[in-house]
C-alpha cells in the first residue's frame, strides 16, 4: 500500500549541454537514474525546474532536478517543497563531493555544506540543513586545477568506465533511504570501497 508521506528527491546540477557529463552533474545523472528504473516521467516544468511524481516500491516521491544553475538550486527546489507540502526532513539531496575518492558514496543527515554551493544555497533557502544527503565522490583536483574547473570538467576516461556503475550503485542507496531508511543506507552504503 502507498505510504501517505511524500519525499522529495533532488539532483543537484547545472542545466545545459555543457555540463551533462560533467562531475558537478552526478546529482542528476542519479536523478535521471530512478527516473528511469522506476519510469517517473521529468517532463513538468515549473518554479525553474524539471520534476516528475511517481512511486517508488509504493513509496511516493517526486523527483526533481533544479534548472537554476549550481550556486542558485536553493529557490527553485524551496518552491517545489511548498507547492508539495513536503517538509526539508523528508528531502533527500543528491551530489558531487570533491572530499570523496571518486566512486565512494556517503549518506549524512544533516550537517553543513562542505563548501558546496549547491547544498549552501539549499540551507539558505531552507534556513538549515535538515535534509538527507547522498554525496557522490569525484575526487579531488590535480595540483594546479582548480576545484571549480574540477567538477565542471567531464570525467577522465578511466571514470567513465565505471560511472555507469557508480550511478546504479548510487539509485541503489537512494531506494534504499526511501524504502528502508537513512540508517540502513548508511549501513549498507557508506565508506565501502568501489
Amino acid at each position: 500500500m502507498p505510504q501517505k508521506r511524500v519525499r522529495l528527491v533532488v539532483g543537484l546540477g547545472n542545466p545545459g549541454d555543457a555540463y551533462v557529463k560533467t562531475r558537478h552533474n552526478a546529482g542528476f545523472m542519479v536523478v535521471d537514474e530512478v527516473a528511469d528504473a522506476f519510469s517517473i516521467p521529468l517532463v513538468k516544468r515549473k518554479f525553474d525546474a524539471i520534476f516528475g511524481r511517481g512511486f517508488v516500491d509504493g513509496f511516493e516521491i517526486v523527483l526533481v532536478k533544479p534548472m537554476a544553475f549550481m550556486n542558485l538550486s536553493g529557490p527553485p527546489v524551496q518552491k517545489i517543497a511548498n507547492y508539495f507540502k513536503i517538509l526539508c526532513e523528508d528531502m533527500l539531496v543528491i551530489h558531487d563531493d570533491i572530499d570523496l575518492a571518486f566512486g565512494r558514496l556517503k549518506i549524512n543527515v544533516k550537517g553543513g555544506d562542505g563548501g558546496h554551493k549547491g547544498v549552501r544555497s539549499l540551507m539558505d533557502a531552507f534556513g538549515g540543513g535538515d535534509f538527507v544527503r547522498l554525496r557522490i565522490g569525484v575526487g579531488r583536483p590535480e595540483v594546479g586545477i582548480s576545484a571549480a574547473d574540477h567538477v565542471l570538467d567531464g570525467f577522465s576516461a578511466n571514470e567513465k568506465k565505471v560511472l555507469d556503475q557508480i550511478i546504479t550503485r548510487a539509485r541503489d542507496a537512494v531506494v534504499t533511504i526511501l524504502c528502508k531508511g537513512t540508517k540502513e543506507g548508511m549501513e549498507r552504503f557508506n565508506n565501502k570501497r568501489f
